[in-house]
């Protein structure tokens, strides 16, 4: 994937970049700005009336579930600082069509957004006047009619911030802080009050904050899942990721600063309009619950003066104003970046040479905007938006352990804590609320179906064939087709030339042992900025290795044949010649560790271990030219079945003694001495009569140390792929990579192929 994030630098001479016009705080107050949107003060009387006193409890524990998913998006977007947020990272997490549902659904969620916006903007706006100018927009209103007067206000200031947002970053972030600034004023002199009011009244805190839990728990669920879309917005953060200034440092700084003014806001709102309302005989939470999205107004007018209440008014119009105009920033990358991808009509990554804007991907968003503000049912699509949301977060979350997994190599200044937990846990969470969200709210649930759907038709209909134009490539330069070749192969990968003597002589009597053709592969690596075509032009450097595995096997009188791959990735080169030569097995060198924290094998072997659709065998090889005594660590299962398959093939051809050994811990006691036993017995059960073995007792409070210690007296170490529990995998790696880093001897690596299930939920998990 690093190749991939600096192919745009080579491609073309006609690619542009935007400008980063974005600082620290410009960031942070757009994410700030779209999170205290409309939704604080809409949502506030509505999370109280069904949960009573704890939607406080409901605010925290969203607050607390979105913590989760922010630490996710300050990875990745720091990382990987490119304009679509989470629409880029599931893409490069995981392409083809779910990269694509992503774009297509986050599109559609912030688009939605915007109407929303757009829509609150006018309410506000319409109410205000009437209210506070009646002599000057009655006539107006009457004129043209209520909801005639909405729908035009809605259309003049959806037009003003598409507008705003074609006249750059810099305007619209300067814009931004302007409006965000004003409304935390606003909400403040509203907290203000409040608490002036509770000081007078401390008696009012426990008579209706108690009962907590009018409604039980269940309200609280209830209220998380109305109230959640209030705590998106920091991932706009990660949308204009390639605008902001020093993206490692100021996106990570950015998504926590605007978290934590935004929860810290809500919950001082919240308190105050449960504490210091005046309810009418009703209970605080009954009076907030009964005025719903006014609520905030209602109980303004009891606790502020009259200008006051205007006052709050004018934040809610600054509200939805501020998220508007962010949010509207956020829509137009997530078209600009599917565009770029050829996922939408490519004219929609056009950039503004001037402005330094994506401004078609703007104008198109805004028309989006405008005609489902104009004509939908905008509550039934608003509420999927809210659902797409949460489906999203939790794929962000599953794409930062599927990114470290897939693309260690990439330089991250800012690392999720407690990995791979956080994001786990954000994921469940995540998946828990969307599915809840159906209980009170199925037509979310329909409606984002049914958007779903319309763009999978789109994506295998229209932009599939063209997308594949970006992605990494294969060649065969010695076209053969698949159809023609019957006989299964042994797959023998060639890199270094001081290795294809052991590798061949290796792999010879296993492939005659199987019946299998043997063959030998070398991978022509082409930059990912180079057409794959190109690299014909570089074969002939292989082709000279290939010529030295021939002549080899003549001398030796195998039968040999050769295959030569061009690809921009050597992974994909190497699987790609498994399946054209149906191996069922391959064997490749490999240098036996990894520079890297997330690797468990290396860069090329980690994707051949996880997809590699046949038994795999990995050899470290050092300056040891006998293979006489072998040590086989075993804990039973199907790799060490492999491993005991291997030794009956090559046994006779190196006069090879086997040691079957099981590592016990320094305190063992009878019932681990009993499975000891038996393992070692049934894998020495497997092997052939002829080959000699005996079996011995490992004794080390690790495994890795222990085998590494035991492996130094032995010529080689044939060890199965770890079965290790994948929380253990991803935090303290494998135990063979352990193994051939610190034992001094030739170590073979062996897995057995799982089968295509198990197979394609690698390929979709890591």
């Amino acid at each position: 994937m690093a190749d991939e994030l600096k192919q745009n630098k080579h491609a073309d001479t006609s690619h542009v970049t935007f400008a980063r016009d974005l600082g620290l705080f410009d960031a942070s107050m757009i994410g700030i700005g779209a999170m205290i949107g409309a939704g604080i003060f809409v949502l506030t009387g509505i999370a109280a009336g069904v949960a009573g006193p704890a939607s406080i409890l409901a605010f925290v524990l969203n607050g607390f579930v979105t913590l989760l998913t922010a630490f996710a998006y300050a990875e990745l977007a720091s990382a990987i600082p490119r304009a679509g947020g989470g629409y880029s990272f599931v893409r490069l997490a995981f392409p083809g069509v779910t990269g694509f549902t992503a774009g297509w659904m986050l599109w559609f969620a912030y688009t939605v957004a915007c109407s929303l916006y757009a829509l609150g903007f006018a309410g506000y706006f319409v109410e205000f006047f009437i209210k506070y100018a009646p002599g000057i927009t009655e006539p107006i209103f009457n004129a043209i009619g209520h909801h005639r007067s909405i729908l035009v206000i809605t259309l003049l200031i959806g037009t003003f911030f598409v507008w705003l947002n074609i006249h750059g970053a810099e305007v619209t972030g300067k814009t931004e802080n302007v409006l965000t600034i004003s409304k935390i004023i606003i909400l403040g002199i509203f907290v203000y009050f409040g608490f002036e009011r509770i000081m007078d009244e401390p008696s009012r805190i426990s008579e209706n904050l108690f009962p907590f839990f009018p409604k039980g728990t269940g309200g609280v669920l209830v209220a998380m899942g109305l109230t959640f879309i209030a705590f998106e917005g920091y991932d706009l953060i990660a949308t204009v990721a390639e605008e902001i200034k020093n993206p490692e440092k100021n996106i990570p700084k950015a998504t926590f600063i605007s978290l934590a003014v935004t929860i810290t806001i809500y919950l001082l709102i919240l308190f105050v309009s449960l504490v210091a309302v005046d309810a009418d005989g009703l209970t605080t939470w009954e009076f907030l619950g009964k005025f719903k999205e006014t609520a905030i107004v209602r109980a303004a007018e009891g606790f502020m003066p009259a200008i006051g209440v205007a006052v709050i008014v004018a934040g809610g119009l600054l509200s939805t104003m501020s998220a508007l105009n962010a949010t509207v920033m956020a829509a137009s990358r997530v078209a600009f970046s599917m565009g770029r991808d050829l996922w939408l009509p490519k004219a929609v990554s056009k950039i503004h040479p001037k402005k330094r804007t994506p401004h078609i991907a703007i104008v198109i968003t805004g028309v989006i905007l405008l005609i489902m503000a104009l004509t939908l049912p905008i509550e039934a699509v608003g509420s999927a938006a809210s659902l797409i949301f949460l489906l999203t977060f939790a794929m962000v979350n599953l794409s930062v352990i599927v990114l470290r997994r897939k693309h260690p190599e990439i330089d991250r200044k800012y690392r999720v804590p407690f990995y791979p937990i956080v994001p786990l846990l954000g994921f469940s969470l995540n998946i828990f609320l969307a599915l809840y969200q159906f209980k009170f709210q199925p037509i979310a649930w329909f409606v984002t179906a049914g958007w779903v759907l319309v763009g999978v038709f789109l994506y295998y209909a229209v932009f599939e064939k063209r997308a594949a134009a970006l992605e990494p490539k294969v060649l065969s330069p010695q076209v053969q087709d698949a159809d023609i070749i019957k006989e299964p192969a042994l797959l023998v990968a060639l890199h270094n030339p001081a290795n294809i003597a052991r590798l061949i002589d290796i792999a010879h009597p296993i492939a005659k042992k199987r019946n299998l053709r043997l063959v030998a592969l070398s991978v022509v690596n082409v930059p990912r900025q180079m057409p794959i075509h190109e690299g014909i032009r570089l074969s002939h450097h292989k082709e000279a290795l290939l010529n030295q595995a021939r002549k080899y096997a003549v001398e030796k009188n195998i039968k040999l044949e050769t295959d030569i791959i061009i690809a921009h990735h050597i992974s994909d080169g190497i699987l790609s010649s498994v399946n054209q030569q149906r191996a069922k097995m391959l064997i490749m060198g490999w240098k036996g560790y990894t520079n890297t924290r997330d690797r468990l094998f290396g860069e090329v072997a980690d994707r051949i271990v996880r997809l590699a659709p046949c038994d795999l065998a990995l050899l470290k090889m050092t300056g040891k030219e006998q293979l006489k005594n072998c040590l086989l660590p075993t804990s039973g299962g199907p790799n060490a079945q492999l491993a005991a398959s291997i030794i009956n093939a090559i046994a006779a051809d190196f006069d090879m003694k086997i040691t079957a050994g099981y590592v016990a811990p320094l305190d063992m006691n009878i019932e681990q001495k009993e499975k000891m036993n038996e393992h070692v017995a049934n894998t020495i059960t497997r092997l052939d009569p002829s080959v000699k073995r005996t079996s011995t007792t490992i004794t080390s409070s690790s495994i890795a140390a222990g085998i590494a210690k035991a492996g130094k007296e032995f010529d080689m170490v044939i060890i199965g792929a770890a079965k290790e529990p994948f929380f253990r995998k991803m935090l303290f790696g494998e135990i063979p990579e352990k193994v051939a880093r610190y034992t001094p001897t030739n170590v073979m690596v062996v897995k057995k192929y799982e089968g295509p299930v198990k197979s394609i939920l690698k390929r979709l998990f890591g």
